[in-house]
């Protein structure tokens, strides 16, 4: 057990963990990594620091599909199992006593190829009562990069327009009217920099060439309103209604529509840069007034900046450049795609430039509380 509470002073360098879904992309997350031979796939997802397993895998009857890991002792260990040995060391002491061994968040890096299907996600009421969990799924994407396939450059397709009704909704279901589908919701162009939040119960797609960092509540709760994705992949019943069948799954929905501008002022997030010295900052992408289910930084470090944060424990994703991490008590080699898992135990974070450019870091944080409605 020593060895363990040692530790959760540390940060936790993650293996990669590819998940399959039923789009294709991960092109750019290869190039990314450097890796040989970079090629679309049915593995378009990176999840990060992640104590969920996915949904579903199409790639056989892995359990474990989408659970992060870390070595320890010489072997590959899972973070959950981890965790789960001294969750309070590991996760702090307040954030044990509302959530438990859980943290309440989960992190994906995400490349498109094709546009995923039209789908929702349940918000927290509608997930305690359709699917008996504490956890809905708000996300926000935080888009790094991107490539144009096809005709357009990248987009999302984002909340209803005004005027559709559920019966509208229903009817191009039942009719598989996709084009109609795409017509009632907002597309969005896209650029590196942009951030959007996306609550549940809003309607959404994230288009071909995307590539982002998502972050979200705890679930692999989604519903698709296609039954065939864009690359032509025929999608099972369940995969569309979760088991909840084709009548409920329209529960998940929030039938407001919204005006462009409205849309945009609501869901388009605005960076706020605070402590900038001599190219040093840090910039708050998602706070916890803007959503109480996460919150997400970004640091660019031109020489040092402190990384410490009044949050539990977090989430780090190396997005370019290297350097170190130095931490009370030691210090750690850090470069692009490097993922890790900063335990509540570690103190004094620091980054330091090792590089001729900045290096950028992502920084994910858990909510405060789990908000569940009575």
């Amino acid at each position: 057990m020593d060895d363990i509470l040692a530790l959760s002073s540390q940060p936790l360098k993650l293996y990669p963990t590819r998940v399959w879904r039923t789009y294709t992309g991960g092109k750019l997350i290869d190039e990314w990594h450097g890796c040989e031979n970079p090629a679309d796939n049915q593995f378009p997802e990176e999840w990060v620091a992640s104590l969920v397993t996915s949904y579903r895998s199409g790639s056989g009857e892995d359990a474990n599909e989408g659970l992060s890991q870390l070595e320890y002792g010489g072997e590959r260990i899972f973070l959950k199992d981890l965790i789960t040995q001294a969750p309070e060391a590991f996760l702090g002491k307040r954030h044990f006593e509302e959530f438990g061994p859980a943290t309440g968040i989960l992190v994906k890096i995400l490349d498109s190829a094709e546009r995923l299907a039209i789908q929702v996600h349940p918000d927290k009421p509608a997930a305690r009562r359709l699917f008996s969990s504490d956890y809905g799924k708000t996300e926000a994407w935080y888009v790094i990069g991107g490539r144009t396939i096809g005709p357009e450059p990248p987009y999302v397709l984002l909340g209803f327009k005004p005027g559709v009704t559920r019966e509208d909704w229903v009817r191009l279901f039942e009719t598989q009217d996709i084009t109609g589908m795409i017509d009632a919701l907002h597309k969005i162009y896209v650029k590196p920099g942009d951030v959007y939040l996306v609550e549940g119960g809003v309607p959404h797609a994230i288009g071909p060439g995307c590539f982002i960092i998502e972050i979200q509540e705890p679930t692999d709760y989604t519903i698709r309103t296609e039954r065939r994705t864009s690359g032509g992949l025929e999608l099972p019943d369940e995969f569309c209604h979760l088991g909840l069948g084709f009548e409920r799954m329209f529960d998940c929905f929030h039938y407001q529509g919204f005006e462009r501008s409205e849309l945009l002022a609501k869901y388009c997030l605005t960076p706020a840069a605070r402590g900038a010295e001599e190219g040093d900052y840090r910039e708050t992408l998602i706070s916890l007034e803007q959503t109480p289910a996460f919150a997400m930084d970004r640091f660019v470090v031109s020489s040092k900046l402190s990384m410490d944060s009044e949050h539990s424990f977090s989430c780090l994703i190396v997005v370019s450049g290297r350097g170190r991490l130095h931490y009370e008590g030691g210090r750690v080699d850090i470069a692009q795609g490097d993922q890790f898992f900063i335990p509540h135990g570690v103190k004094g974070l620091v980054c330091e430039n090792a590089g001729a450019a900045p290096i950028v870091l992502v920084q994910c944080y858990p909510p405060v509380d789990k908000g569940v409605p009575s």
